[in-house]
């Protein structure tokens, strides 16, 4: 049991009382007195209108279920559909047209495109992978992935490392071209006069020569720009690259991940205040600068702290600083989820997304206060995305207690800058009035068609059996939704004052894949889009160089919509249920496999975002996200009787035996057959059988109750 100590009428943990008051306030203009005041008239002023919130959610649940069971085997009448949704009040009118105001956003949201980084907050050594992937080597992302093929084991592989270079100059000849000449012939690069001379020729664009360092005659490093990204040649003839280049090029670092997103919800398993505070302390440590992770590699011990900026002499002879770390985003939780770490005076635990609210934003005032060091903001804001909210009502909750926050911490008003995650269908389908809810703080609104197809699944459940998974993606619906998402974000403004994003690349080791496909997300107007590693960011960039970002929105903006809310509402189920039985024990075997590979290592590990092999082996990157989708799609098959139970708990014993099997490795992991008695095959079991009743649709409740049975001793 926690020990609890008072604190103006709210019982906290003494864990987290205590970082409150020995770390995270001291160096503030805030005392722990206004401070415990101003939280606890939060938690009670605003959480019971949150459990309203979540009343509306299973209110309108209900209705829309109801609906679809009063319909079985009639085809669907979509007009009526469309009615129905507007008089329980799911579908809102859409209001005239606005634009947003946010003010004081940093250039690396409102108008420098690029990838960005999304990882758990709870792991430093991520944590300071994604604040220092700003900058990477390209010639290390060509050469240690799959991009460009694999090199020969063993050591340097130089026809590899040759082709790797070679593959580069093509990319510095069609972002930087030269007059008359190209990258791959060039002996020497110069500045003179404040220009870049390579072989005595001028770029076809001069003015994408933006600084150098070292001896201008012969730069140790050449600094280019281009579409906002810079990108640095890095010259030396001691290096084992430079000492074969005639040009003695030894590397090409690009600006890659401009931001990233620090995870306090789908990709980490925090579910009391040990937990929570491990995530603050990370936090705090990137507001501060003074992060560190030590940790072994290749049998060294080694310490990661934060980079510092990059200085370079500008083209005009004078000091160009940039920065060296991803500008930083922090995801709270959404409003479903509550946490022990606090109790109210009723004795219920606190709504997490008031607790979040709080405490990063008050975390983040070490940043503002700061006038020079490793700064996160140079523009005085703080960069807050709130996921998982449903329509207007939500976004307008979210706002207002935002501007709560900045009451309590006497911050101006509009400091907290807002992201929404466009994952929820009710979400989109009133886009519009939901960034107008918050037209003053959004800072950044993003596709993300996993937990958007779980919400899907579980609005639906009752109209009948979905689609195969890879099938459900095809359907008219989710182009409707990508298309309308960047269309409505396009007409309120966002262009040039905030970010329009797009999702995750879940393969993190199939980057030849990732390079053709993800160029796709610039090209339909995503000024960012996420990414699994530092390297993917490397090699994302390469997209954005390719594609002007904002010449995309420009016409997209200039050609208006190209999708709407009827479109959006189509429910992507099965055409045609031509299936055989061996394709359906296929695809829930394919299910219960991802949901038990993730599932295993959040119980029994606390590992909130795992690489997970697929059935193929493939390692794909799995969280809360594609784990309600597994169980939801089961779960609609099981109501409609596509299979029945016994083949659901057949297929989570096999699949659980073929995760062992890829886990034998892992010194750490408890395996789950042959008994099936752990309480990491009960939390699978519970997710797909109980499923149909979850909140929305969501893993949460039950991955925190079994993972708190875990911490408490319970195996």
């Amino acid at each position: 049991m926690a020990t609890r100590v008072d604190r103006a009428g709210l019982q906290v943990d003494q864990v987290l009382a205590e970082f409150l008051e020995t770390r995270a306030l001291p160096g503030l203009d805030i005392g722990p007195d206004a401070f415990w005041t101003g939280f606890s008239d939060l938690i009670h002023d605003f959480g019971p209108r949150n459990r309203d919130l979540l009343a509306t959610r299973e209110r309108m649940q209900a209705a829309i279920d109801g609906w679809h069971r009063a319909r079985v085997g009639q085809p669907m009448d979509h007009q009526a559909y469309s009615d129905f949704l507007r008089e329980i009040g799911y579908l809102l009118p859409e209001g005239g047209d606005f634009q947003i105001d946010t003010t004081n956003v940093d250039p690396e949201i409102a108008s420098v495109p690029g990838p960005q980084l999304v990882v758990p907050i709870t792991n430093a050594r991520y944590v300071l992978n994604a604040a220092n992937a700003r900058w990477g080597s390209l010639y290390d992302a060509l050469y240690g992935t799959d991009a460009m093929g694999k090199p020969a084991p063993g050591g340097y592989d130089r026809g590899h490392g040759a082709r790797v270079v070679a593959r580069a100059r093509v990319f510095l000849d069609e972002a930087f071209p030269i007059v008359g000449t190209s990258h791959v012939d060039v002996r020497r690069y110069y500045v003179a006069n404040g220009a870049l001379l390579i072989d005595d020729q001028p770029l076809v664009h001069p003015e994408k020569f933006a600084g150098y360092t070292g001896n201008p005659k012969a730069p140790d490093s050449v600094l280019l720009v281009n579409n906002g990204l810079h990108v640095e040649l890095v010259f030396d003839r001691a290096h084992m690259i430079g000492s074969r280049d005639q040009a003695a090029l030894a590397d090409i670092v690009l600006e890659a991940a401009v931001s990233a997103i620090l995870d306090c919800e789908d990709s980490v398993a925090c579910v009391d205040a040990e937990d929570k505070v491990a995530a603050y302390a990370n936090w705090l440590g990137v507001m501060q600068g003074d992060l560190s992770a030590d940790f072994d590699k290749g049998g060294r011990r080694m310490t990661r702290v934060m980079n510092a900026d990059r200085v370079f002499t500008g083209r005009d002879g004078g000091v160009l600083t940039l920065k060296g770390r991803a500008l930083m985003w922090v995801r709270n939780v959404g409003h479903l989820m509550t946490n022990p770490a606090i109790l109210d005076r009723d004795g219920l635990e606190v709504c997490e997304g008031l607790m979040d609210a709080m405490v990063t934003v008050l975390i983040a005032k070490h940043d503002l206060a700061k006038v020079d060091g490793l700064r996160n903001s140079h523009h005085g804001s703080v960069y807050v995305v709130k996921p998982k909210m449903h329509g207007p009502a939500e976004v307008a909750f979210a706002d207002q207690v935002f501007g709560t926050v900045e009451d309590v911490l006497g911050l101006p008003r509009h400091t907290v800058k807002l992201g929404v995650m466009d994952e929820e269908r009710r979400t989109s389908v009133n886009l519009k009035e939901c960034i107008r809810a918050a037209k003053s703080r959004i800072a950044f609104i993003n596709t993300g068609f996993l937990d958007r197809t779980g919400d899907e699944i579980h609005t639906s459940i009752e109209a009948g059996p979905f689609s195969r998974k890879d099938f459900i993606k095809r359907k008219s619906w989710i182009g409707a939704y990508e298309n309308q998402n960047v269309d409505i974000g396009l007409e309120c403004g966002l262009s040039g004052r905030a970010q329009i994003g797009k999702g995750m690349w879940a393969a993190p080791d199939l980057m030849a894949a990732m390079l053709e496909q993800k160029i796709e997300h610039p090209k339909a107007g995503a000024n960012c889009a996420w990414v699994p590693s530092p390297t993917a960011a490397i090699l994302h960039a390469l997209h954005y160089h390719k594609i002007d970002v904002f010449a995309v929105q420009r016409r997209l903006a200039a050609g208006g919509r190209r999708a709407f809310v009827e479109t959006v509402l189509e429910i992507p189920l099965a055409s045609y249920r031509r299936w055989t039985e061996a394709q359906i024990l296929r695809e829930v075997e394919n299910n219960a496999q991802g949901i038990l590979g993730y599932v295993v290592r959040w119980i029994d590990q606390g590992v909130g975002c795992s690489k997970v092999p697929d059935m193929n082996d493939v390692g794909l990157m799995e969280d809360r996200a594609t784990c309600r989708i597994s169980s939801q799609h089961i779960a609609n098959w099981l109501l409609h009787g596509v299979v029945t139970e016994g083949q659901v708990e057949a297929a989570l014993r096999k699949m659980a035996a073929l995760v062992d099997r890829q886990n034998a490795g892992d010194a750490l992991y408890r395996p789950m057959a042959p008994d099936f008695d752990g309480i990491a095959f009960a939390a699978a079991r519970d997710l797909v059988f109980k499923g149909r009743v979850q909140p929305s649709g969501y893993t949460e409740p039950i991955l925190h109750a079994r993972r708190l049975q875990v911490k408490a001793g319970n195996r």
